[in-house]
């Protein structure tokens, strides 16, 4: 096991990261105080290791709410309901709720936590790769509108976050590779160094290798760590972290949450950044190339983004997006491999040859 520490003063807080953490309750047991558990999971996690989890917190445990699976679920509706499980329950500020699950239920049960009589703490324990190694780390917690994706929420950090690297064996491919473009995702904006290691070691990776995914994690739970210790509310050097992300989030709201993985956009859209940071000479075409075939060949993920979102769609889309600043959309582009910057006012003729480049994306 290895322990990254993320560090906010008074808030700081361990990620635990091995295999077979799900037996080791004394792990949790120093973030506990004395209040009763309630564990958030969904219907696809929860007959795979709520018993587990149970079993961390013995009799502390009170309660299990069990949500649908999807993206197309993470809304107020579902806030809500939680809401009036707590309520129905009783259950008081010094509750822990605990979430159980990947990306989505991650977000909705922190943003619960930051809400719910006006804040109650909470655990992380994530169960798919992409939540591993990026949301269950920094405190982003929210949900989706039909506007776009996690545009309500608040930054609330967990206790603690427990990953165990063997529920990853659960996963099914396609949910492998969608978290797998947040592990690349790293090496392309701030680590050129884990980026070829990610190149020369693709099978072992893809085959979730326990020596070389287990790498892989704490190298991107290290990076996380320091960035939202530098800048915890994404006022300048954290918004690196969405490299590809303003593509890919227009890409999930108009092809409709649940259509597309988040990981399986992202991949979408650094492909994207990647050829517009060439359009606009920072990065030669060999460079941009090879940021697809990593991608597309090594790592076998969608690159190409649905051929039926209009360029007026993709504006419209972008210009609701968070890092959107006085009406101009900023984006995070490559000026190398492991070298990325925010940029805004993109003459946007280069950016509609981006945004109607379709399978040529890096060509």
């Amino acid at each position: 096991m290895e322990t990254v520490s993320v560090d906010l003063g008074e808030r700081s807080y361990p990620i635990h990261i091995g295999a077979g953490l799900l037996a080791q309750p004394e792990l949790l047991t120093p973030h506990l105080g004395n209040g009763k558990v309630v564990v958030i999971s969904n219907e696809v996690v929860a007959p795979l290791y709520l018993d587990a989890v149970k079993a961390l917190f013995a009799d502390r445990f009170a309660e299990a709410i069990i949500l649908p699976d999807g993206e197309q679920h993470k809304h107020l509706d579902t806030v809500a309901f939680i809401y009036d499980r707590l309520l129905a329950g009783k259950y008081d500020r010094k509750t822990i709720l605990v979430a159980l699950g990947g990306g989505v239920v991650g977000d909705i049960t922190g943003f619960v936590a930051a809400t719910y009589q006006r804040g109650v703490p909470f655990i992380q324990i994530p169960t798919t790769l992409l939540a591993q190694v990026d949301s269950s780390v920094g405190g982003k917690t929210g949900v989706n509108h039909a506007r776009g994706k996690n545009m309500i929420g608040a930054f609330y950090q967990p206790e603690c976050v427990l990953i165990d690297t063997d529920v990853l064996t659960s996963l099914p491919e396609r949910e492998v590779k969608a978290g797998l473009a947040e592990v690349l995702k790293y090496g392309l904006i701030v680590d050129a160094p884990f980026f070829s290691w990610l190149e020369s070691h693709s099978e072992e990776v893809v085959r979730l290798d326990p020596e070389f995914i287990t790498q892989a994690i704490q190298i991107c739970c290290k990076t996380k760590a320091d960035v939202v210790a530098r800048d915890e509310r994404e006022g300048g050097v954290r918004a690196l972290l969405n490299l590809g992300h303003t593509f890919g989030h227009a890409i999930e709201t108009a092809a409709g949450y649940g259509t597309w993985l988040h990981g399986e956009t992202v991949a979408m859209g650094m492909v994207m950044a990647a050829d517009l940071s060439k359009r606009l000479g920072w990065i030669a075409a060999e460079t941009a190339s090879r940021v697809r075939a990593v991608l597309e060949q090594k790592y076998g993920m969608p690159v190409i983004p649905p051929a039926d979102i209009s360029v007026e769609r993709y504006f419209e889309l972008m210009a609701s997006d968070k890092k959107v600043e006085q009406g101009t959309i900023r984006f995070i582009l490559l000026r190398d491999i492991g070298e990325a910057v925010i940029e805004g006012g993109v003459d946007e003729q280069l950016l509609i040859q981006t945004l109607s480049a379709g399978d040529q994306l890096c060509r």
